[in-house]
């Protein structure tokens, strides 16, 4: 059987709340590493990997692999009943129908139970080959999501520049064009404010805005987000769910080719 108890709820109600406009249903993969989720939209232009390490939760039990098909949009609509400060505690069986969701608060002494319906979800799992990235940025997350927002109201996609100099985001659009330029610095103080770029070789990648915004929806989720690029393959970005697990969101967008709108 499944028993698993995060300490913070708000985690995995702030991941299912990013994913769930790109993906509608789909596996929770159950080991004794932890649980994973991997799922691509519906264009099969982005896929979404999660990966909840076992030592993200305390106690975490896994008897056996279980898959647990579930509706983002059922799942959505229970979390909501779940408080900031919440404990969740997650549940089935080894060949569950159903899985059982358990929030405490113990400031209110109150403990809430669901069961969810379990979906038979047919789901390919797509090795993501392991890639040496050309350039990784770390950035504040509340920064990128700025950018993406600002130049989506203008044009419908952007371009990801880095060079020595720094990281620029360039776009067009009908009403006039924009471009953004970070250059790498450290903040003492306030680390999270760290904007660090790590390049081997300059890179320049068009994206689609619209999924980038997207993505932006789990800037809640952690202080930093890290972009990961490298010529011809798909965008890596990374959002760290706890610091000291190696749990992480991530998302790949591939890159647009030549003229394609």
């Amino acid at each position: 059987m499944l028993e698993a108890r995060l300490e913070q709820a708000s985690i995995l109600k702030k991941v299912v709340e990013a994913i769930k406009d790109l993906v509608q249903d789909c596996n929770f993969d159950c080991n004794d590493s932890g649980i994973a989720l991997q799922a691509m939209d519906n264009s099969h232009v982005a896929l979404v990997s999660m990966l909840l390490r076992s030592d993200a939760f305390s106690p975490f039990r896994c008897d056996r692999n279980i898959a647990l098909g579930i509706n983002l949009g059922s799942l959505t609509k229970v979390l909501r009943a779940c408080q900031t400060d919440d404990i969740l505690t997650l549940k089935a069986e080894d060949a569950p129908d159903v899985v059982n969701l358990v929030f405490e608060n113990k400031e209110s002494d109150r403990i809430s139970e669901y069961d969810i319906k379990l979906m038979d979800i047919d789901q390919e799992h797509l090795g993501i080959p392991e890639t040496e990235y050309a350039a990784t940025v770390t950035m504040p997350a509340a920064e990128f999501q700025r950018i993406c927002r600002d130049l989506n109201a203008i044009s419908e996609s952007v371009s990801i520049e880095c060079t020595k100099e720094g990281v620029t985001f360039k776009c067009s659009g009908d009403i006039g064009s924009g471009s953004i330029q970070l250059r790498g610095h450290s903040d003492v103080e306030k680390p999270e404010n760290n904007v660090d770029i790590d390049l081997t070789e300059p890179v320049s990648l068009t994206f689609s805005l619209k999924y980038l915004v997207n993505f932006c929806k789990a800037s809640g989720l952690s202080a930093q987000v890290k972009l990961c690029l490298s010529n011809e393959v798909p965008l890596l970005v990374e959002y760290s769910l706890q610091d000291n697990s190696n749990s992480y969101l991530r998302f790949y967008l591939a890159p647009k080719i030549g003229d394609e709108e």
